[in-house]
């Protein structure tokens, strides 16, 4: 069983693959080469699922942070005899410069110890267990590297000192005394390729100069924004670029597969796919990062992936992989216990099939936010933006899953009926840019329907507030999307009785802020951080600014010691949970912080 806190993770990243390494030195999270391959290194979710440390053999003091602007990662190790700091990452290309990474990303990642001070014995374990810890892999020694075959890929070591292999791992054991170095570079490659060539000390150090330079060019070209939370706004942009696959531009909604939104429960899901959802709040969030090109690239992806006749009756999906993958059918890993037993372990989504309506205004916002509207677009673009909009004006009175993917019976969502009203209001505004003027009549007339049934059937009287579906009671943190969309403005009455009843209701012991209070699954669910941001940004929308500094400031301090964010936290003792790091939560970080700023800015002083 794994049992190493969510929040002891550091993030690395070359914007295709991911790996999450402990504050011990541990990198017990690695899929190479995409995002949503099979881990090489799974220990995160069952002990005996792979990893590969590199620490000292005695205790030592522990201390880390990012190298500045970037996110190569720096551990200080401690110990009674002198002093090691560790630098690790996932190495970026040479071309790498400006506003694009990843472009000739090598998949290879880089570590290299040095001891500053003293003496210090350092104690390397490389396990490698591939396809999530079912090959156990035969090692030989090859051309000075360390190799490890089994299944589809090969893995090449290169390391500075030898390791003694027993079975299907390689331990080693070294004094480093000060100024002297241990390098180990780690590649993957598919089985029937050529081989790898060793990586010398000295391109290891070069490569890891290079990649945090790397970092800090795309880093300095990202920091238009100047109002408060300024270097938290930062390290969540270079959250969102490194949850980037930079071939497509698609941007994956955590690094991880089944961290559970509570211990031992079954909630256990796979974000390493892209949501349409996510969609619209992410550009906004990429524009306050000062992302123009990043934003295009995934809109562009966006477009390509979701691409289909939705005249001929078919769905918009939701989500797809991050190549543009349509089917992401769910699979259990069932010789994998799970992160603290909680299983089961998921690959694949099921929620790739479901209805939601919401993704039509996702979408269209998405376009409003992206595409110039004084300009035509290609046929196929403005095509199939006009089918979306078509779909949500024919499509609106129907049930759904909602924004939660909730896998019950479908419901009428108040928070679908608002995005179909989203895409109606955005297409309206782009009617030029669509050739879509004969259309804009129609669209008035629905958009003005969907809105007087909200208010019909969204408001309760009774509760003084809007509620998660129509006719219903209970209250849902999505609602709280109605003055962030435009939907109703933050100073009317309505909205600020929905925001305090939200704030009221669903905020939890901890200060942070649940979904809602109840669905069809088995078990229970954390405060989710996403929600707590939306609390922060609505409580600016009807001027209770110095309400949203405070709930930001909660949210904020749930960031771990390397400022990342999870899904969710314990409402009772506050430790993440879910998938990590999670893009949602860094988007919610900036769109509040940009809220709040500028609703201060619009505030008299003393107000």
């Amino acid at each position: 069983m794994s049992s190493r806190p969510v929040g002891d993770y550091a993030l690395l990243s070359d914007c295709r693959s991911a790996a999450l390494v402990s504050s011990v030195g541990s990198v017990d999270w690695l899929c190479l080469p995409r995002f949503d391959s099979p881990a090489v290194f799974a220990r995160l979710l069952d002990d005996q699922a792979g990893h590969w440390s590199l620490q000292p053999s005695a205790p030592a003091c522990t201390t880390r942070r990012y190298l500045p602007r970037t996110l190569v990662l720096e551990t200080t190790f401690r110990t009674d005899t002198g002093t090691v700091v560790l630098r690790d990452a996932l190495a970026l290309g040479h071309r790498e410069r400006g506003h694009r990474l990843a472009t000739d990303s090598p998949g290879i990642l880089l570590r290299e110890a040095t001891c500053s001070e003293g003496a210090v014995a350092i104690g390397v374990h490389f396990a490698p267990r591939p396809e999530f810890g079912l090959i156990h892999p035969v090692f030989s020694t090859r051309g000075g590297i360390l190799r490890a075959e089994g299944g589809a890929q090969t893995l090449t070591l290169s390391t500075s000192m030898p390791l003694d292999v027993e079975g299907s791992s390689a331990r080693g054991d070294v004094v480093l005394r000060a100024g002297e170095r241990l390098t180990q570079a780690l590649h993957c490659a598919p089985s029937w390729g050529p081989d790898a060539s060793a990586w010398s000390p000295r391109r290891i150090r070069r490569r890891l100069r290079g990649t945090a330079e790397s970092w800090r060019s795309w880093s300095h070209l990202h920091s238009g924004y100047t109002g408060p939370w300024r270097e938290q706004v930062a390290m969540s942009g270079r959250v969102l670029q490194a949850l980037t696959y930079a071939p497509t531009g698609a941007i994956v909604a955590a690094a991880t597969t089944s961290l559970p939104e509570s211990v031992g429960g079954s909630r256990n899901w796979d974000y390493r796919y892209t949501w349409v959802r996510d969609a619209s709040l992410t550009l906004q969030a990429l524009a306050t990062s000062t992302c123009a090109k990043e934003q295009a690239a995934f809109f562009g992806f966006l477009t390509r992936a979701a691409a289909t006749r939705l005249d001929r009756g078919l769905d918009l999906q939701i989500m797809y992989g991050i190549g543009g993958e349509h089917d992401l059918s769910e699979r259990t890993l069932d010789h994998l216990s799970g992160w603290r037993d909680s299983a089961p372990v998921r690959v694949g989504n099921a929620a790739w099939n479901q209805r939601q309506l919401d993704v039509y205004g996702e979408l269209l916002d998405a376009a409003q936010q992206t595409l110039p509207h004084d300009v035509d677009l290609q046929r196929p673009v403005r095509d199939f933006l006009r089918q979306t909009a078509e779909t949500a004006a024919r499509r609106w009175q129907e049930t759904d899953q909602g924004i939660w993917e909730i896998r019950g019976h479908g419901r009428h969502f108040l928070h679908s009926k608002l995005m179909c009203w989203v895409a109606l209001d955005r297409a309206i505004a782009m009617a030029p840019a669509l050739h879509a003027q004969d259309r804009v009549e129609h669209w008035r007339q629905t958009r003005e329907r969907i809105r007087e049934t909200i208010l019909d059937q969204g408001w309760n009287q009774d509760l003084g507030s809007f509620t998660q579906s129509f006719g219903g009671t209970a209250l849902d943190a999505s609602t709280l999307l109605l003055p962030i969309v435009g939907f109703l403005p933050g100073d009317d009455p309505r909205t600020r009785s929905t925001v305090l009843s939200v704030q009221a209701a669903l905020i939890g012991p901890s200060g942070l802020v649940r979904r809602y209070l109840d669905d069809e699954l088995e078990g229970q669910e954390g405060c989710f951080l996403l929600c707590t941001f939306w609390l922060a940004q609505a409580l600016a929308l009807i001027g209770e600014t110095a309400q949203a500094r405070a709930v930001f400031d909660t949210a904020l301090a749930h960031a771990n010691d390397v400022g990342l964010l999870a899904e969710e936290a314990d409402p009772l003792t506050g430790e993440a949970l879910g998938n990590f790091p999670q893009a949602f939560s860094h988007i919610g970080l900036i769109n509040a912080a940009r809220t709040i700023h500028d609703a201060e800015n619009r505030t008299p002083s003393g107000l």
